[in-house]
């Protein structure tokens, strides 16, 4: 199957609705065999009827009509699939991430929806763990960070007490990090010892290689496992003690939310974090290079399954999967 290599190549070859569907139902069944999201039916002997004026397919067994949106990310959107797929790609490929605004005038499209349509595709960049990190002798960077505005960019009147009390208002986010390999992000309510050696243990391999700062609640990792502290006051590396790997990815992720997003309520966060994870996950290295159509691939393989709507989104319902 055809993938363009860079956007100019994308907008263009998505243009046209066919194509678009056809790219999309090669990835979500990559037998090439389309399975009916209402009673789970595949094609078979008998084949799935196409109805090629309304650009969907009709399932022998059960009857129903179903498009390519339907059990999706894309489900019950009036947008084509040509907006979807140029945003999709652009939210893989900026590493910076790409605003509701900018999407909302390349495409034409109302910010709000830009917005709604965005969160959707943040849901569908989640992926599974797939097992414990520090595997094989690999190294695990652990460390936390503060998300929230800065004191220097207050109203006077909040200045004074956001400078005497640095972490208040801010969200706590912890990372752990394999060194060559994937990064996890949690936010936790505390930096207690209790909620950081229990996210240690379960995110890294007992016996692994874990650096961290020299924050005491860490104190006590090394019964477990082979912890190494790198004191900040002191120096920033020694010898392969460190953790500027985690600080880099920290770097990334404030630079996308201070210079792309400006301003984003904590309550949406996590849905930020998801977005920067999988940018760093699938980043090209010199021993896996990964292009931008390998990022658009990998993710429009995994938006089937789920669905967003803008209550569940803005907190008018409970219950939401995201």
């Amino acid at each position: 199957m055809y993938m363009p290599k860079t956007l100019t190549e994308a907008v263009r070859y998505y243009a046209d609705e066919q194509v678009c569907i056809d790219t999309v139902a090669a990835l979500r069944w990559p037998d090439g065999k389309a399975v009916c999201p209402k009673c789970g039916e595949q094609e078979g002997e008998r084949k799935h009827y196409w109805l090629a004026t309304q650009k969907r397919w009709k399932c022998y067994a059960c009857r129903k009509q179903f498009s390519v949106k339907v059990d999706s990310v894309f489900e019950d959107s009036a947008l084509g699939l040509d907006v979807w797929l140029i945003a999709l790609w652009m939210l893989c490929n900026c590493k910076n991430g790409v605003s509701s605004y900018e999407i909302a005038r390349e495409t034409g499209i109302a910010q709000k929806s830009a917005w709604h349509l965005l969160h959707r595709l943040r849901y569908g960049l989640q992926s599974k763990d797939g097992g414990k990190l520090g595997s094989d002798g690999a190294i695990v960077e652990v460390d936390e960070s503060f998300i929230g505005g800065k004191a220097r960019n207050m109203h006077k009147a909040k200045r004074k007490k956001a400078m005497e009390y640095r972490h208040k208002g801010k969200v706590v986010v912890m990372g752990l990090l394999e060194r060559g390999g994937k990064v996890r992000t949690e936010i936790i309510g505390d930096r207690d010892k209790a909620t950081l050696h229990g996210n240690v243990k379960l995110h890294v391999e007992p016996g692994a290689k874990v650096m961290t700062d020299e924050l005491m609640a860490y104190w006590g990792l090394e019964a477990e496992y082979e912890h190494k502290v790198i004191n900040h006051a002191i120096e920033y590396v020694k010898g392969e003690i460190h953790t500027n790997s985690m600080e880099n990815y920290w770097s990334l992720v404030k630079r996308s939310l201070s210079g792309t997003y400006i301003s984003i309520e904590s309550y949406h966060l996590f849905r930020y974090l998801d977005e920067q994870t999988f940018r760093y996950n699938h980043r090209s290295t010199k021993e896996k290079p990964v292009t931008n159509a390998d990022r658009f691939s990998i993710a429009l393989s995994q938006i089937a399954g789920k669905r967003l709507q803008f209550k569940e989104l803005t907190g008018k319902v409970e219950g939401s999967p995201f």
